[in-house]
């Protein structure tokens, strides 16, 4: 069947973006958050990225009337029940996502397929533990979601060719440029770039450079968009950590263990960005 409906399960930096591109391409879209609170930040932060993108004339006004025209929040479960396709963004945590998925086994037909905005873990793992596993993948996203052209679409071992199909249109349809991944922990883009930054917060424990410096020659030396630090305080030290835990568990491999440094940030508090403070202070 035609991916009409979309739900998206949280409505934080995520899963916003993603409910915004999903509005955007004319898909509508429900947007669920645990509470009014939460829900209304995020459905708020897409009005104002649609309102800037006018602003400057990247966005005409009637586009962005209509995007919002084909979103709504909720704060239950119900109102995601006639939805084709649901997409998981909410914490990375197996036990939540499971009861998240449970939830929604209670509400949609048969027919919808479950997603994962998962970056890390096991999709045939969270798959198993609905009653559709043939009807479930992974759709991982990149921050910021209405920016970024690439998806990962992930496998899981019961994923019928029917949903890999469907799940990777459904990710052109956005406008996104999706790539194969397997389902094993990193897929394939944070395969590579974890051991990368943890590296880096490494050689900086081994004084190989200050933080700008470091930053700095990977900028103009390799032409990353941002140096590995900058990168880590965007996406979050809790993220990166939590990343290199579940990959260090599946591997056993040295590159993948979290350097003591970027554990004893975490327990601080400096998250990065969003704390105000990380390896810079914002």
């Amino acid at each position: 069947m035609p991916i009409k409906t979309v739900g998206v399960l949280g409505c934080g930096l995520m899963g916003s973006g993603i409910a915004q591109v999903c509005a955007t391409t004319g898909h509508k879209t429900i947007v669920r958050e645990v509470d009014q609170n939460l829900l209304q930040n995020g459905l708020d932060r897409v009005r104002k990225f649609l309102d800037d993108g006018v602003s400057k004339g990247r966005v005409t006004a009637e586009a962005r009337d209509q995007a919002l025209a084909n979103l709504s929040g909720t704060t239950t479960f119900d109102a995601l029940g006639d939805c084709d396709l649901v997409i998981e963004a909410i914490i990375e945590n197996v036990d939540e996502k499971r009861a998240a998925f449970t939830m929604l086994e209670k509400i949609v037909r048969d027919h919808a397929m479950f997603v994962s905005n998962t970056s890390s873990l096991c999709i045939t793992e969270l798959a198993a533990a609905t009653r559709r596993p043939d009807r479930f993948a992974g759709l991982h996203f990149f921050n910021p979601v209405p920016i970024m052209k690439l998806v990962e679409v992930i496998r899981g071992l019961a994923t019928s060719d029917e949903t890999y199909r469907a799940v990777f249109s459904f990710a052109q349809s956005l406008g996104k440029e999706p790539i194969t991944a397997p389902d094993r922990p990193g897929f394939i883009v944070n395969r590579l770039l974890v051991p990368y930054l943890l590296d880096a917060i490494r050689a900086y424990e081994d004084g190989l450079g200050t933080l700008e410096d470091i930053d700095k020659g990977m900028k103009l030396g390799c032409g990353y968009p941002m140096g590995p630090f900058t990168l880590i305080d965007f996406v979050g030290l809790d993220t990166t950590y939590y990343i290199a835990n579940i990959m260090f568990d599946e591997y056993h491999e040295a590159a993948y263990a979290p350097p003591p440094l970027l554990k004893r940030m975490v327990l601080a508090g400096r998250l990065g960005r969003k704390s105000g403070r990380g390896f810079y202070t914002y």
